[in-house]
């Protein structure tokens, strides 16, 4: 492979080289100057030098520290300091270096300033569009993985698709020294948050089954597997014994007070556990559900794993009846960030996939005893009531379960309670807006699937969904359409390049993220579908993966419907 700077010398990303001047010669002593015009804006840098005979140098003028040098000592390379970070078209880096040298005159020397703000690395060539829909389906799928093994920790596979991201939190563990690494940072910050991540993983898995034709169709199925057992696997880890799982890893406090690479952090990461004296029916429940799908997911292709995870379904769930509480009461760390309303739902949607993945009546009892009859809220990380009563009809068929669908999403729709963009969109709330429409168009496609209002519920579902591909004339998915995000609030995409140091200056600079977090969804707009692309604005521009999850789900199901000439 070649080195980054010859890279980019081939991309011609920058071509700003300079040679020393103002050289000062004390015998044996040097001193010059670079004077480097800037071409672009520069968000991270290097520069290369070298002599024309072997010197040792330091840098004096505190823009740069010396990083590394040849065997030989004539190729001597600088990188920025944190208060050096950014360069704007038009200026001029000046650098001034002092060394050794030990022939009979001083060296003469050229410096390569090198770019670390705009990433060289490129996609694979974009899938075409087979489909006849208004949106290529199968790149936002490829690409929504993408995002999805971007946000991964943990050691990192050999055949890993972002080469900006590394091995990182290797050390996370348990009281006891628990292997607890793995699984996917939460957004745009560095907590392993696991009742939103099950969540995630519970609803992508359903949008596996339920459109395995999408993903084979789009060349994404081999991707899809891989895409939920990073969590499975990290899940499977943090369920220790019967009745105790762990829940979190890190501290958000401490967490979001850095600004940088996971690869780099070194701040503390404790972890946190549920068990029988301090329960968490919720996320057990949860933990759960998205193992019993993965067990419906996993059950021809691998059906020891398969097994494995039913076997820990069944022990969490009966840990989850067994031992009530909220887990956010007895992990006070993650009542600030993802705090449970209550259990009931959690204890219905287990059951429900429980019953599923098993068809022992038991589970589908205890679905029923924990539901919650009338019109759903919405869809979310914390509310599951919408998806127990789309799982509960299919398979009770009970009219109790369809008039409450069309109860809901009577309420959702055009005319109902919830209100609506200018432009369209179902606004549930304005932390993430874009989230609850997909979550609901996803449910209203999985309702379509079982007979219910079909060509209604598809139409609206494909309106919420095209919405967020570019319908108001952007698109609100990070590397994906017209006119996309490119400030995601978003620490390791925000980075500079290696070696180049991650600070809060990412934060605050209003240049593009360096690397293309491609498949994200932001948050979306407000209400009056205002909308900017800030990446200090986290309620809009902020993602996560329970963001992506309904939303890929969906996706994957219109194409679906393509597929089927249903639409």
């Amino acid at each position: 492979m070649l080195p980054l700077f010859l890279l980019w010398l081939i991309l011609g990303k920058c071509r700003c080289q300079t040679s020393m001047t103002s050289l000062f010669d004390w015998g044996g002593r040097f001193q010059g100057s670079f004077n480097i015009p800037v071409t672009t804006l520069i968000n991270g840098w290097e520069v290369i030098i070298t002599f024309s005979e072997p010197v040792s140098i330091r840098e004096g003028t505190g823009k740069g520290t010396v990083l590394s040098h040849s065997a030989d000592g004539r190729i001597h390379t600088l990188v920025n300091t944190e208060n050096s970070l950014i360069l704007n078209s038009g200026q001029t880096l000046d650098l001034q270096v002092e060394g050794m040298y030990t022939g009979s005159s001083a060296p003469t020397a050229t410096a390569q300033l090198i770019n670390l703000g705009h990433d060289p690395y490129t996609l694979p060539p974009a899938l075409p569009n087979h489909d006849g829909a208004k949106y290529n389906y199968d790149e936002v799928l490829m690409k929504s993985i993408l995002f999805y093994e971007a946000q991964r920790s943990g050691k990192l596979p050999p055949d890993n698709r972002i080469p900006w991201r590394a091995d990182s939190a290797l050390n996370d563990r348990g009281d006891n020294g628990e292997d607890l690494t793995g699984g996917w940072y939460d957004a745009g910050d560095h907590v392993k948050f696991n009742f939103p991540m099950a969540a995630s993983t519970t609803v992508l898995t359903w949008g596996l089954i339920a459109y395995m034709e999408a993903y084979q169709d789009s060349g994404q199925l081999d991707h899809m597997y891989s895409c939920i057992k990073w969590p499975l696997d990290y899940l499977l880890k943090c369920h220790v014994s019967k009745f105790e799982l762990y829940v979190q890893v890190g501290k958000a406090e401490l967490d979001h007070n850095y600004w940088g690479r996971p690869e780099n952090m070194t701040m503390p990461r404790p972890a946190y556990k549920i068990t029988a004296q301090n329960p968490g029916s919720d996320i057990a429940a949860e933990t759960a559900a998205a193992f019993a799908a993965g067990y419906l997911a996993y059950h021809n292709a691998n059906k020891t794993y398969a097994n494995i995870l039913l076997m820990h379904a069944r022990d969490l769930y009966e840990f989850a009846i067994t031992h009530k509480g909220k887990y956010s009461d007895s992990v006070p760390e993650a009542k600030g960030f993802y705090q449970s309303y209550d259990a009931q739902d959690e204890l219905c949607w287990g059951g429900a996939w429980m019953y599923l993945a098993t068809r022992e009546e038991k589970y589908l009892t205890e679905a029923e005893k924990h539901y919650e009859a009338g019109a759903a809220w919405g869809q979310s990380w914390d509310e599951k009531n919408t998806g127990c009563m789309v799982l509960l009809y299919k398979v009770t068929r009970k009219d109790i379960y369809k008039t409450d669908i069309e109860a809901t999403f009577k309420s959702w729709m055009p005319g109902g309670t919830i209100p609506y963009t200018p432009r369209g969109l179902a606004y549930r709330l304005n932390w993430g807006s874009l989230r609850y429409a997909s979550n609901m168009a996803m449910l209203a496609l999985l309702a379509a699937d079982e007979g219910i209002h079909p060509a209604e519920y598809r139409h609206w579902a494909q309106a919420q969904i095209h919405y967020a591909l570019g319908d108001t004339g952007h698109s609100y998915v990070v590397g994906f359409g017209v006119n996309p995000p490119t400030q995601p609030h978003h620490r390791s995409s925000s980075c500079p390049l290696v070696p180049a140091p991650c600070s809060n200056r990412e934060l605050q600079q209003s240049g593009p993220n360096t690397h293309i977090l491609y498949g994200a969804l932001v948050g979306g707009p407000d209400q009056s579908d205002h909308y900017e692309d800030r990446r200090d604005d986290y309620v809009k521009n902020e993602v996560a993966c329970d963001y992506n999850s309904g939303f890929q789900s969906a996706v994957a199901g219109l194409k679906a419907v393509h597929l089927r000439g249903q639409l």
